[in-house]
Formats: structure tokens, C-alpha cells, sequence
């Protein structure tokens, strides 16, 4: 297999495996390159009989030191911190890889829980539960023993409090995150506490770079009050483009074609439970 072909063929399914792993955008893109630079400069490269679970011990592993290295900033961030937003893909339809990147497991609120596991446990756990890997496969990548690997796994399956069921479908998603904005341009306060969860949170990244909220915003009345303000203060200054942002309806806020906030959202049957607004420019720059 040529090296074109290898990297049509499993460089989204790196990426998404790689973005799972950081949140990031751009050190995803950097790793998988990094991945295919390694395995093409490798004597004999030809004789690596399984170039896909090579190609993902490479990336897997580079993440783990990624994880591990960036572990002090993360400690000392300003704010809550949001994964990079990653917006509309466009579809490959004779890729089956793309499917990787539509699943749930690609949305804000699941790439969070994420980052409540350690490096390691969240490494195993996507191999398994989102790439389908066995066990022995999963030894052979992270250097561990196969009993080592189920135990790790069924650690971190126990941390994940996700439940798809309560999630509503895309077009009822995006149908509310219209309604919403669209409530709150035309300040309907009854209309917005309607469409959000008594216990809405809203956080916001701004990374320390640009004005945000340094602490989530909890409570109808605070979210709802907050952007209202926002929306008055920047009315006729600012634009709104709705997008998928990690595979579910969401928003772009830009200001003279400038794009500033990218907002995604969770829910909790058909009503919005938490809003992120990642506003930290680094973390847009992939996007401009």
C-alpha cells in the first residue's frame, strides 16, 4: 500500500482517535502527520503486516505523552477549560471512517467526560468502547497485559454517565438551538426559560486570552440574564451562523466577519442543559 493510499485511507480514523484522546484540534492534525512521517521513514516499512494498528500505536501513544507533558498547564488554566471546537465536516460517503466522527462520542459534553479519565484509561476506553478494539489488540498497543486492559476498562466504562436516550434527535436539537437564540434576540424571557433546564449551566473559555467568565454560570435566571445582556450590548455588531459543532447543532458569534464565540450545546431530553462558548482565540485559530 502506497503512502497516499494509507493516508486516505486511515487518516480520519487517526484524527478521531487522537481528538478524543486531547480536545484538540490542532495537536490531533500534528500527531497524525507525525504518524505517517514515522511509519514512511521506518526501514522496511512494507514488512508491518497490520499498517492500521501500527499507525494507532503511534498516535495513541504520542497522546499519551502529549497528556502527560501539558499536564501542569492545564493545571494552571484560566477558566473553564472547553475542547478545540470542531465544526461541520464535510461527508466522505465511501468512507467509512467518517463514521467515526458523527458518532455522540465526538460531542462537547462527551469529550469532557473524557477528560475526567486519566491518559490511560481513556486511551483503552475509546479503543474499545468507540473503535471496536479487542483486548489483545489494545495490549499489543498500550504495552500492557489483556487482563490489565479489561480492568482498566471497566474502570473508566463505570466514570462514563453518558446515556444517549435522553439525548433528543438532530433535527429537535437544532429546531430548539434556533428558538433559543431567536428568544433571546427578541427577549422573550418566558420563551428561553421554557427551552432550558432549571439547572442550565453555561461555561465559557476564553483561556485567559479574551473577556469570558471565569466560573460556570449556573441557573436559568443567570444564563438567561447574562446573555440577554450580551446580546444588548453587541446589538447590530455581530453575526450568527448555525453550524454542527462535534457532531451536533450549534453556533458561530463573529464580529465584523471575525469569528469570536463558537457555542455548543447539551441537553437533557429536549430541553438545553448545559451551553459551552469556547471564545479563547488559540483555540479558534484552526477555524478563521
Amino acid at each position: 500500500m502506497s503512502m497516499d493510499v494509507l493516508y486516505q485511507t486511515y487518516q480520519s480514523l487517526l484524527f478521531s482517535l487522537a481528538y478524543r484522546m486531547l480536545g484538540s484540534v490542532m495537536d490531533s492534525e500534528d500527531i497524525v502527520q507525525e504518524a505517517f512521517i514515522t511509519i514512511n521513514q521506518l526501514p522496511n516499512n512494507e514488512d508491518i503486516e497490520n499498517k492500521k494498528a501500527y499507525l494507532c500505536k503511534i498516535v495513541t501513544n504520542r497522546c499519551l505523552d502529549l497528556i502527560r507533558s501539558s499536564a501542569k498547564k492545564r493545571e494552571v488554566y484560566v477558566g473553564p477549560w472547553l475542547p478545540e471546537p470542531l465544526l461541520e465536516l464535510e461527508n466522505v460517503p465511501n468512507d467509512p471512517s467518517q463514521a467515526f466522527l458523527q458518532q455522540e462520542s465526538i460531542s462537547t459534553a462527551y469529550l469532557l467526560l473524557l477528560q475526567q479519565l486519566n491518559a490511560i484509561e481513556r486511551a483503552v476506553f475509546l479503543l474499545r468502547e468507540v473503535f471496536q478494539y479487542t483486548y489483545d489488540e489494545i495490549a499489543e498497543i498500550l504495552g500492557k497485559s489483556n487482563d490489565n486492559c479489561r480492568q482498566i476498562f471497566h474502570r473508566a466504562k463505570k466514570s462514563m454517565k453518558y446515556d444517549p436516550k435522553k439525548q433528543p434527535s438532530i433535527s429537535m436539537a437544532e429546531s430548539t438551538v434556533k428558538e433559543f437564540v431567536q428568544s433571546i434576540l427578541n427577549g422573550n424571557v418566558n420563551q428561553l426559560l421554557d427551552l432550558v433546564n432549571e439547572d442550565v449551566v453555561l461555561y465559557s473559555d476564553g483561556g485567559g486570552k479574551v473577556k469570558a467568565a471565569q466560573i460556570p454560570i449556573l441557573g436559568a435566571t443567570k444564563v438567561v440574564h447574562l446573555l440577554q445582556s450580551l446580546m444588548k450590548m453587541y446589538a447590530g455588531k455581530f453575526t450568527i451562523k448555525y453550524t454542527s459543532v462535534n457532531g451536533l447543532p450549534g453556533l458561530i458569534l463573529a464580529f465584523d466577519n471575525h469569528l469570536h464565540y463558537v457555542y455548543s450545546f447539551a441537553f437533557s431530553g429536549n430541553r438545553i442543559q448545559t451551553i459551552y462558548a469556547v471564545a479563547n482565540p488559540d483555540k479558534l485559530r484552526h477555524l478563521q
